[in-house]
């Protein structure tokens, strides 16, 4: 039976949250909006709209929010061209799609975004499909992605593995009756992705990949 090793991107694989922090920041200051930067910390990993919905007062006129998130994407893109990966960020999904299991990936970024993401992480044919942002109606904290890439994977929830960095990504797992994984990368604390539903919790990919076989990718086949 397939297995499925489903990860998010920015800030499990990409060392980019603090880049979305940064530019998100900036995108709502030239909006008259202000924000502080640990709030828009704590909502990376929800996709745009929600993002914005997310920290804006919902009383606001939302005539101005398609602006926010052009100047976000316009802000973020000028970095596309550098993004880093996190050490063995690449090689760990390498190595699990060498042992048998189907890599999915599940992010909220899509067209460019995406593929500069790509470009950085590097992972070669290793990752069997993408689940991003213009596949589903509704983004995390709701299962729909994680759901989309075990349908891709053509895996069982119970047989699958979601790895992620925000507490979004906890609930989005979670809900979809997958086991979750956390890692602290993405600068989000150890006790919050715990309380939202990691049942691990490692620093990076690079100590998941060291301590795979004790993991929950180190189940039998």
């Amino acid at each position: 039976m397939t297995r499925a090793a489903v990860f998010d991107v920015d800030g499990t694989l990409a060392d980019t949250n603090h880049l979305h922090v940064t530019t998100w920041w900036e995108a709502f200051r030239q909006a008259g909006h202000q924000v502080p930067m640990h709030a828009v910390h704590r909502a990376v990993g929800l996709g745009s709209e929600d993002l914005v919905e997310h920290l804006l007062d919902p009383d606001r006129d939302r005539s101005g929010d398609a602006a926010v998130t052009a100047a976000h994407t316009a802000l973020y893109g000028t970095y596309s061209d550098r993004l880093p990966a996190f050490r063995d960020a690449g090689r760990l999904l390498g190595v699990l799609a060498e042992r048998g299991w189907t890599v999915v990936l599940a992010t909220s970024a899509g067209g460019a975004e995406l593929d500069a993401l790509l470009r950085a992480i590097d992972a070669g044919d290793a990752i069997s499909a993408v689940a991003s942002a213009d596949d589903t109606e509704e983004g995390k904290p709701a299962p729909d992605p994680v759901r989309h890439a075990l349908g891709l994977a053509g895996a069982e929830a119970d047989r699958s593995v979601f790895v992620g960095d925000t507490v979004w990504d906890m609930k989005a797992g979670t809900r979809a009756g997958v086991t979750c994984v956390g890692v602290l990368c993405g600068g989000i604390p150890r006790a919050d992705l715990v309380e939202a539903g990691a049942t691990a919790i490692y620093a990076d990919p690079a100590e998941l990949l060291a301590h795979l076989d004790e993991s929950p990718f180190g189940g039998a086949s």
